[in-house]
């Protein structure tokens, strides 16, 4: 299970609106006790994909290094990764899968119109051949 607090939340939100009509992209900070994972700070990055934006992302690995770095400053972990997808819902496409890693949460925020839809949560398999959904709790 991973829970998103207000804060952390709100930001994500935010910044998957003001990314629309393209994909944002950031990473989720905070701490894991066994299965549950609870986001305390939510980390813009930016879409580094140059093609289309409106239906990819791409991370520079080296902000996810900066992510990592700031979340150990902070005493926290690196769950995982949150995108939009823009006027479409929230899965896990097989690119999002290609690109994923095993030991993170994916959160996918649907924005449709240009306003926050639905979410849910994705944890790829090893082999990143399928990826379960993950129970996602966040604020209303």
């Amino acid at each position: 299970m991973i829970r998103i607090e207000k804060d952390a939340w709100d930001r994500m939100v935010a910044h998957a609106r003001s990314a629309y009509p393209d994909e944002c992209c950031g990473a989720m900070l905070g701490a894991i006790d066994n299965s549950h994972k609870t986001v305390k700070v939510a980390v813009e990055l930016e879409n580094a994909y140059q093609g289309e934006r409106g239906n990819r992302y791409e991370l520079r690995p080296e902000d996810l290094l900066r992510a990592d770095r700031e979340a150990r400053r902070q005493g926290l972990d690196l769950i995982g990764i949150f995108h939009s997808h823009p006027d479409a819902d929230a899965y896990f496409s097989a690119t999002d899968l290609k690109n994923s890693c095993p030991w993170y949460s994916f959160v996918v925020l649907s924005v449709k119109g240009g306003e926050f839809d639905h979410a849910a949560c994705y944890l790829p398999n090893a082999d990143q051949t399928a990826a379960d959904s993950e129970e996602l709790v966040y604020p209303n």
